[in-house]
């Protein structure tokens, strides 16, 4: 196609013919509206001007009879630029006036009427003028024609007509010349991102749609587009380091699993070895099921389509039921787990709610004993003081659970890093789990509008899922669930 061609094509060219086809048709109705308006108003002032004097005139007749008409008709006729008079017996022959012949009839209906005529000066002259005549009969018999030739008239509508044509003319030169130059503007514009696209359809995801400074509907397109692009890009590589991991961090369980299958049947003989072996296999399984439940779970959470599973609830009764679920592993741990809550109404996923909050308590579990150079946080607590708390509150427009230890915590540099998939921060991966834990619960927060935060504890760490809340159903919640009071373990 031709650049001419992709020209004419754009949606900014045709907007522009319409514009412009409407334009013209304004323009053109507002000339018609004003030249129609002029030729009126020359028509009321020969009309004004021709009833005045054929007053005048009757005033005259009836003063001075025929003698002082034809007198005062041939000295009006010989003034330069006058009107038209003529004066006829009752048989039509004419009597005074400087008017040659006229169309057939004229004279012989009163009152106004438009015809052709010639003056008596003119009469070998072949071409006929236009006026405008008020035929009016006197006494006698005798008519009386007055009237104005309408060459001014027409002489002025013939002007207004012309301008109307030039002026059509330039907004017809100009409307196509503005439209070209813009819709080769905006052609520019959807080159450049027509070329970007391909490129990222190429592969090149980097690639970022051109935004310029003027702030228009083209520019908030790109943005949004780029938005779109940097959040496809982020999943993309996401998903690259989703499938590394994968890879890396499934390998190994699988050649275990493969491996002691192999063993049991190479050197098991009794019936315990192989139920040994067939126990360690269905362990290993358990542990891979696992990590790809917590894969489908994010995949739910990420691609919205837990958010057909939301009701409304409060979200301390979640954070008191996953402190009864998890009090006992905490105790056999030689740790403390403690809850306080207040009301907190949420509307969500409840079940991916729980899920994420169990994650953050088992993080705690896992990874928050102090480190031997922290002395025992307080007297009265289990075993050694370790403690872990959980707790459920409103905050402002957020409802916000976290779960609060006093382990070694999470470097600040690597906070951001530590809720991508498959992450372990622990390089000697003594403690078993997939990484998948912090991930889980930054996908259910985001899929709720809000967000996972990771704070310092001074020692140790806070993890916060801070979620919006609702507050039109604080009230119900209070009628439907009874006072609870804190509870600590």
């Amino acid at each position: 196609m031709t650049a001419f061609g992709k020209l004419i094509r754009t949606t900014a060219f045709r907007l522009t013919l319409v514009y412009l086809l409407l334009f013209a048709l304004f323009a053109a109705s507002l000339l018609g509206y004003f030249a129609w308006n002029t030729r009126r108003l020359i028509t009321e002032q020969i009309t004004t001007t021709v009833n005045a004097e054929a007053g005048e005139i009757s005033e005259i007749y009836a003063r001075r009879g025929l003698r002082g008409l034809v007198f005062t008709i041939e000295n009006r006729a010989l003034r330069p630029g006058a009107n038209l008079y003529l004066v006829t017996t009752p048989t039509g022959q004419a009597v005074a006036g400087n008017v040659g012949s006229l169309a057939p009839g004229v004279m012989a209906t009163s009152g106004w009427s438009e015809t052709a005529y010639r003056r008596l000066d003119e009469q070998d002259i072949p071409r006929d003028h236009r006026a405008l005549v008020r035929v009016s009969e006197l006494s006698s018999g005798f008519r009386l024609l007055i009237g104005r030739d309408l060459e001014e008239r027409r002489r002025l509508f013939g002007i207004v007509v012309k301008a109307a044509q030039w002026s059509l003319l330039v907004v017809v030169v100009l409307g196509l010349g503005g439209g070209i130059f813009v819709a080769r503007r905006v052609l520019r514009r959807i080159d450049a991102m027509t070329g970007t696209t391909q490129r990222i359809m190429a592969g090149d995801l980097t690639g970022r749609l051109p935004v310029g400074r003027s702030g228009d509907e083209l520019d908030r397109l790109a943005e949004n587009l780029n938005a779109m692009l940097e959040r496809i890009e982020a999943l993309m590589m996401g998903l690259k380091q989703v499938s590394d991991n994968i890879a890396h961090d499934l390998k190994t369980p699988l050649t275990r699993l493969r491996n002691r299958a192999e063993e049991a049947l190479a050197k098991s003989g009794s019936e315990a070895e192989y139920r040994s072996a067939l126990e360690r296999t269905i362990e290993e399984s358990d542990g891979l099921i696992r990590t790809f439940n917590a894969l489908l779970m994010i995949a739910r959470a990420e691609s919205g389509q837990a958010r057909g599973n939301m009701d409304d609830f409060d979200a301390a009764d979640v954070a008191r039921g996953i402190q009864e679920l998890y009090e006992p592993v905490a105790e056999d741990g030689g740790m403390t787990l403690r809850v306080k809550t207040s009301p907190a109404p949420l509307h969500g996923n409840r079940e991916l709610i729980s899920q994420a909050l169990a994650n953050l308590v088992e993080n705690a579990i896992k990874y928050g004993r102090p480190l031997p150079s922290i002395q025992p946080l307080s007297a009265g607590t289990a075993a050694d003081g370790y403690e872990i708390v959980i707790e459920a509150r409103r905050d402002g427009a957020c409802v916000l659970l976290s779960v609060t230890d006093h382990g070694p915590g999470i470097p600040e540099a690597d906070r951001s890093h530590a809720v991508e998939r498959f992450v372990r921060l622990e390089a000697s991966r003594t403690q078993p789990g997939s990484g998948l834990g912090l991930s889980l619960a930054s996908a259910v927060a985001r899929l709720h509008g809000g967000e996972l935060k990771l704070g310092d504890n001074n020692p140790g760490l806070t993890a916060t899922l801070a979620i919006p809340a609702r507050t039109d159903i604080g009230d119900r919640l209070a009628a439907q669930t009874p006072d609870v009071p804190q509870k600590a373990a």
